[in-house]
């Protein structure tokens, strides 16, 4: 098994140097993902990228929080679930519509459950929707450019669930009451 080093500014490559402040700045700590994501500078970055994208998107934070945990749990992120557990309750979504996204059960509300069916379905069969698939999604009040903000989260969320695995990512303290 290869081990990865969770980094620090000192440790870290000098080019994730100034990505490690990046991620200081906007949680307040070195995320452990972010850490072991300096050994690649470039991968760190397009992850910082990617989230940020993310949440500029026409989705609301509820949505956001569908898409980022049916995708978690789908891809069984042991690390993810519970950093974006605790992002929904730091951006103040009820933590049902997060626990239902998690444990890939109907949602109450028609429009979120209809992205969270969808997008477990780009998950699972690789972005080839069927045309009622797409007609409910549109149904749903949802147009292409939602289909193509799903690639988006799809794409951040591969670059951290794989490399989760591939480290077997330790949890950071905050993020554990969060773990299940």
């Amino acid at each position: 098994m290869t081990d990865f080093k969770l980094h620090t500014e000192k440790t870290a490559p000098a080019a994730a140097q100034p990505l490690i402040e990046n991620s200081k700045k906007a949680f307040g700590m070195l995320p452990n993902l972010h850490a072991v994501m300096a050994e690649a500078p470039t991968l760190l970055e397009g992850y910082q990228v990617l989230h940020e994208l993310f949440q500029k998107t026409s989705f609301s934070k509820e949505e956001l929080t569908v898409v980022w945990q049916s995708i978690n749990s789908e891809h069984e992120c042991h690390y993810c679930v519970p950093a974006h557990s605790a992002i929904a309750a730091s951006m103040k979504v009820d933590a049902e519509i997060n626990d239902a996204a998690v444990a890939h059960q109907p949602l109450a509300d028609e429009k979120l459950e209809v992205l969270r069916q969808t997008t477990l379905a780009m998950v699972r069969q690789r972005g080839v929707l069927k045309d009622e698939q797409i007609e409910k999604f549109h149904a749903a009040g949802y147009g292409n450019q939602q289909l193509l903000e799903i690639v988006l989260g799809l794409s951040q969320k591969v670059m951290s669930n794989y490399t989760n695995h591939l480290a077997n990512t330790p949890i950071d303290e905050p993020f554990k009451k969060f773990a299940k």
